[in-house]
């Protein structure tokens, strides 16, 4: 899991640490980092809006399909990704940047959890030395991790050394490469109103101090921002689609229920992660509302004609190549003719040849339709020595 962390926080982590020289100021950066990430990623959203503004434009079609279809869930589902074939539209056009953006998540995790490596950019031999030393003052001051040894595979090693080193500051003048001075003047910024952001929040503090205030009010901002996002969401999919949808209630159940698993989970991981929370929902919701104010139905309805153009011309200069969905249909006729063919005749008993034999005639007579339906080029010589 390590592995995943690094692989996306070392691009992010350099990131991070330009921003950082730039303004010395943890919380500042953090808001920059998330501005230039959201940025970054624009390209996907507007695909992504644009992909769900197209599919909210074929929404009557389908629900014509379902009435047509209702007692036929097969052919329904065949009739559905024909519909999308024909317009040119992937109903799984938005899953890629929602996994990106996921993805992106633990970067900034591993970000937040090793400062001194991404943001001090201090050698491995160094931090490590480091990290030894302070799990050495833990267990004999038991002030920090419960008294328990650091181990320096646990994520928030360096957060729990910098907070050995808060407490202990002339333990650690040994160790080489300024170390003391970097971290001291780093722990100095790497707070936001006095609050240090390697902290998690508690609801138990040992004091209700201002950093306890502060490290506490950060989780519930961040629950509150994603539920901005949420409910911006639902209202407008109500607005551009009144007809309720099969599986919304449960869909606005969980849209809702997501702040509160944000509150939950940022109480269970350095301020830093909530704090950037805050401000990538904040930014999110900015740029949803944006892109929603810009796919107007009149832009979205031209934009649909041209990509459906643009699919028709693709097809014909490039007739062997076969788009996403149209080898999801060949895929499921194939499938549905195989399972039809096992159960063609099932009453009476056939050797496995034979079985076989009628399930290869299904699928190339499933082959043969649709070669039919798209017009190309059925070659029944080929398909027999298959």
């Amino acid at each position: 899991m390590n592995f995943i962390y690094e692989l996306i926080g070392i691009p992010l982590g350099y990131l991070m640490s330009l921003i950082y020289n730039i303004v010395p100021n943890y919380a500042i950066a953090i808001i920059l980092f998330t501005l230039v990430t959201k940025l970054l990623l624009f390209p996907m959203s507007y695909k992504t809006q644009k992909s769900a503004a197209r599919m909210q434009l074929l929404q009557p079609k389908l629900q014509k399909l379902q009435k047509s279809f209702s007692s036929n869930p097969q052919r329904l589902q065949e009739e559905q990704q024909k519909l999308y074939q024909e317009e040119g539209v992937n109903p799984m056009g938005s899953c890629l940047p929602a996994f990106i953006q996921m993805f992106l998540l633990f970067g900034v995790i591993d970000v937040v959890y090793k400062p001194v490596k991404h943001i001090l950019r201090l050698s491995k031999d160094v931090r490590m030395a480091a990290v030894e030393k302070a799990s050495e003052l833990a267990v004999k001051f038991k002030d920090v991790n419960g008294g328990n040894v650091i181990d320096s595979r646990n994520l928030r090693h360096e957060l729990l050394t910098m907070e050995v080193f808060d407490k202990h500051p002339s333990e650690f003048s040994h160790i080489g490469e300024n170390f003391s001075t970097l971290v001291a003047e780093f722990s100095q910024n790497f707070t936001i109103f006095g609050a240090n952001l390697g902290k998690t929040p508690t609801l138990s503090p040992d004091v209700w101090d201002k950093e306890a205030i502060i490290l506490c009010a950060i989780p519930f901002l961040a629950g509150l921002s994603q539920l901005l996002v949420s409910l911006y969401s639902m209202i407008h999919q109500k607005k551009t689609n009144p007809t309720p949808q099969a599986g919304g209630g449960c869909m606005n159940v969980m849209m809702l229920s997501m702040p509160l698993m944000s509150i939950w989970i940022a109480f269970g991981v350095p301020a830093g992660i909530g704090f950037y929370w805050i401000w990538s929902s904040l930014f999110s919701f900015l740029v949803s509302f944006a892109l929603n104010c810009y796919f107007t139905h009149d832009r979205v309805v031209a934009m649909n004609e041209k990509e459906k153009e643009k699919a028709r011309i693709y097809a014909e200069k490039h007739p062997e190549k076969k788009t996403f969905m149209q080898r999801m249909l060949e895929q499921q006729a194939a499938l549905e003719a195989q399972n039809g063919g096992t159960i063609v005749d099932s009453g009476e008993k056939k050797s496995r040849s034979e079985q076989n034999k009628a399930n290869r005639d299904a699928i190339n007579d499933a082959r043969r339709r649709m070669a039919e339906k798209y017009g190309d080029i059925y070659d029944d010589s080929v398909s027999d020595e298959d």
